[in-house]
C-alpha cells in the first residue's frame, strides 16, 4: 500500500469516527410575557447542542390564549421544520410541550414539559370554577384534546421523554402512555458557594400554584430574629404576598427584591443559608438543582411534585407538609445549625452532579 493511499484510509476511518454535525431544531409553544422555564430549557438546549458543534435552532410555535387552543394544534401540526431556510434537511426535532409535539419529523424526539393542566391533573379546580354551560363546553374541549394529545404522543414522535417522574405518573394516569424519565440539568450559569448567611431564598414567578405565601405564613412563626427571606420574582400575587406579610408583622424580615438578573441570582445562591421552593405538583423546577449546584439544602413539600423527587430527606433538606409551623420549625434548625445546612448542601451538589446536558444531549440525540 502506498503511503497516499495508507493516508486516505486512515482520513476515512477518521471522518467515520468523527460525530456527525447535526442540524437540530428546538420546539416549544409559549405566550408573549411569559418567561416559563420550557422557555429557558429551549435556550439551554439549543447552546448545548451548539457547544457540541451541532447546527441548532430554537423555533417557538404559538399555544394561544385560552379557548383558541384547537387553532394552535393546527398552527403547530402546519409549522415546517422539515428543512432549513437553504433547503438542507433538518436531522432531528426536540418538542417540549403542547402543542409543540404536533409539529411533523421522521426523527422527533419530544421531551416533555407538561400538557394544558388545566384538562389534566388541574382539572377538578379549574372545573369547580365553571358554571353549568362552562363545564359542559370544556368537558367537550377536554375530551378533543386528550384524544389529539395521545395520538401525538403516541403516534408522531419518534421517542417520548418526561422531564420528572411527576410528568411520566401524569401520562400514564391520563392516557395510559409509556414514557422515560430524564431529568433536565439547570441552566449554565457561574454557581458558586460564597457563604450561609442567615437569610432563606426564594425565586419563582409569584403565582398562586408557586405557593410563596406558605414561606411568608411560616416566618411568622420563625423563631430566630435573625433568619430574613429574600424572595425574588414578579407575578399576580406580588401585591397580596406584600399585603400578606405586612398584616402578619412579618414585612421587615422579609426583602421582595422583584427580577433579578442572573448575576444577582447567582449571587443569592452562592450566599444563602437554604433555598425554600414548595410548589404545588410542579412539573419538574429548576430552583432545586440550581441550589444544589450552589451547594445549598432545599426546603419543599411532599406535593411539591419534581422537586420533591429530587431532595433526599434529612440528606440534601425537607420534604414536609405543606404548612407554615412545619415548615418554620425546619427554618430554625438552618438558622440555629450552619454545619447541618452546609453539609445538606453539599450531599445535593453530590446527588445531583451526573445531571449533566452532554449526558442528555447523549440520550435524546441517540
Amino acid at each position: 500500500m502506498t503511503k497516499t493511499a495508507a493516508a486516505t484510509e486512515v482520513q476515512t476511518e477518521e471522518t467515520a469516527l468523527a460525530p456527525k454535525t447535526l442540524r437540530v431544531v428546538v420546539v416549544t409553544s409559549d405566550v408573549p410575557f411569559v418567561e416559563g422555564g420550557h422557555r429557558v430549557i429551549a435556550k439551554e438546549i439549543t447552546r448545548a447542542l451548539e457547544r457540541q458543534g451541532h447546527l441548532a435552532e430554537l423555533v417557538t410555535t404559538p399555544q394561544n390564549r385560552f379557548g383558541r387552543q384547537f387553532s394552535a394544534y393546527v398552527a403547530n401540526r402546519f409549522t415546517d421544520v422539515g428543512e432549513t431556510g437553504g433547503g438542507e434537511p433538518v436531522d432531528r426535532v426536540i418538542s417540549l410541550r403542547y402543542p409543540s409535539f404536533a409539529v411533523r419529523h421522521p426523527r422527533h424526539v419530544c421531551w416533555l414539559n407538561h400538557r394544558m393542566r388545566e384538562y389534566y391533573d388541574l382539572w377538578p379546580a379549574f372545573k369547580r370554577k365553571l358554571s353549568g354551560k362552562g363545564v359542559v363546553k370544556e368537558s367537550v374541549r377536554r375530551f378533543l384534546i386528550h384524544r389529539a394529545d395521545r395520538y401525538f404522543l403516541t403516534r408522531n414522535v419518534t421517542k417520548l421523554y418526561a422531564q420528572s417522574k411527576t410528568i411520566a405518573e401524569r401520562l400514564k394516569t391520563f392516557g395510559d402512555i409509556d414514557s422515560e424519565v430524564l431529568y433536565p440539568p439547570p441552566p449554565e450559569r457561574p454557581y458558586r458557594t460564597d457563604g450561609y448567611e442567615n437569610f432563606v431564598f426564594a425565586v419563582s414567578r409569584l403565582h398562586p400554584l408557586k405557593r410563596v405565601d406558605l414561606l411568608v405564613k411560616a416566618m411568622k412563626h420563625v423563631k430566630s430574629q435573625e433568619l430574613r427571606a429574600v424572595i425574588a420574582g414578579t407575578g399576580e400575587e406580588e401585591e397580596s404576598l406584600k399585603e400578606l406579610a405586612a398584616e402578619l408583622g412579618v414585612s421587615h424580615r422579609i426583602d421582595f427584591v422583584g427580577r433579578v438578573s442572573d448575576e444577582a441570582l447567582v449571587d443569592y445562591y452562592a450566599r444563602c443559608r437554604g433555598v425554600f421552593f414548595a410548589p404545588f405538583m410542579e412539573d419538574y423546577g429548576f430552583v432545586t438543582l440550581e441550589a444544589f449546584r450552589s451547594k445549598k439544602p432545599v426546603l419543599t413539600c411532599m406535593d411539591s411534585g419534581g422537586p420533591a423527587e429530587l431532595v433526599s430527606v434529612g440528606r440534601s433538606g425537607y420534604v414536609l407538609i405543606p404548612e407554615p409551623f412545619q415548615i418554620a420549625n425546619q427554618l430554625d434548625e438552618w438558622a440555629a445549625n450552619k454545619d447541618l445546612a452546609v453539609r445538606m448542601g453539599a450531599n445535593g451538589e453530590a446527588d445531583t452532579r451526573a445531571v449533566r446536558w452532554d449526558a442528555c444531549l447523549e440520550v435524546l440525540l441517540s
